[in-house]
């Protein structure tokens, strides 16, 4: 339905929300020292503030092809003469990276501290099941993992993500698919430790609950199983975190059906990473408000 958004979508509304995101950024970017170090920049057809707006942009607009999105630009929001072409463009996005990661980090840490933070894993798989004995995309990287919600084995990535009860996405790990969310429990909170976070069963592990106390003063709550040795939780506590873990639940719904997490159709690491900072920007800057869907 991509090549047909042109007629549905307001192009008044596409232009406010350019200029938006676009307002956002450059607030940013003028505290980064580095950018002014560049050589060149007078050259650029258009700013990385610019550059870096479209491209998120496209993730809120639900565009997971590069090729489209780019195609979509040139025919609505800028001439061609004044828009570098499509590849490069897309290089540009890369180089880029690491101010989005940076701007979005500065947006998070500006954002009110939660009462709690909310931990889980988002299966993304990278091609269908019945191709996953011939699929060459990302191998020796991803890998074959189940998903116990699913009941299904498929072959990708797992995004383990924290949220906070707003919904804003503090901190994330992208690891193979075949990883436990216990391996990379650690490495998630530590980029952002919560003193109180929410897991499912599983997070289940006495020695990552210790380990988590001693190293960032941080509780993780989990559900018991039927069969633990540790007392019971009053069933007032177990209604309580039932329901507030339907939160991140809810945003994992909105990543999957509205950005399109999972449908990254980058082939390098670093093209499946700029779309993915672009995805988790967009929707941070969703939930803070500074922009509209």
């Amino acid at each position: 339905m991509q090549e047909y958004f042109h007629f549905t979508e307001n192009p008044l509304k596409l232009q406010k929300q350019l200029k938006m995101i676009l307002g956002v950024v450059e607030k940013e970017l003028v505290k980064l020292e580095s950018l002014f170090q560049r050589k060149n920049r007078h050259l650029l057809k258009q700013s990385d503030g610019e550059i870096i707006s479209v491209h998120i942009l496209g993730k809120l607009l639900g565009f997971y092809s590069e090729r489209s999105w780019h195609r979509f630009i040139i025919g609505n929001l800028f001439e061609r003469s004044q828009f570098p072409e499509r590849s490069r463009y897309n290089r540009r996005c890369r180089d880029l990276l690491q101010m989005i990661k940076w701007i979005r980090y500065r947006i998070v840490q500006s954002q009110p501290v939660g009462a709690y933070t909310i931990i889980d894993s988002l299966p993304i798989p990278l091609c269908h099941n019945v191709r996953i004995p011939r699929i060459k995309r990302f191998k020796g990287v991803a890998d074959r993992g189940y998903c116990a919600s699913k009941k299904t084995y498929f072959y990708g990535f797992k995004a383990h993500i924290q949220v906070t009860n707003k919904g804003l996405i503090t901190s994330y790990v992208i690891s193979p698919s075949s990883y436990h969310d216990v391996e990379v429990t650690e490495d998630l909170i530590a980029q952002n430790p919560h003193p109180v976070t929410l897991g499912d069963k599983g997070y289940i592990s006495q020695t990552l609950k210790q380990n988590l106390q001693e190293t960032y003063s941080v509780s993780l709550w989990t559900p018991l199983r039927s069969n633990s040795k540790q007392p019971v939780l009053p069933k007032v506590i177990q209604i309580w975190m039932r329901q507030k873990r339907k939160r991140i639940e809810t945003i994992f719904s909105v990543l999957v059906e509205h950005f399109l997490i999972t449908s990254i159709r980058a082939n390098s690491l670093t093209g499946f990473e700029t779309s993915l900072e672009a995805i988790l920007m967009a929707h941070t800057l969703w939930i803070t408000g500074a922009v509209e869907l």
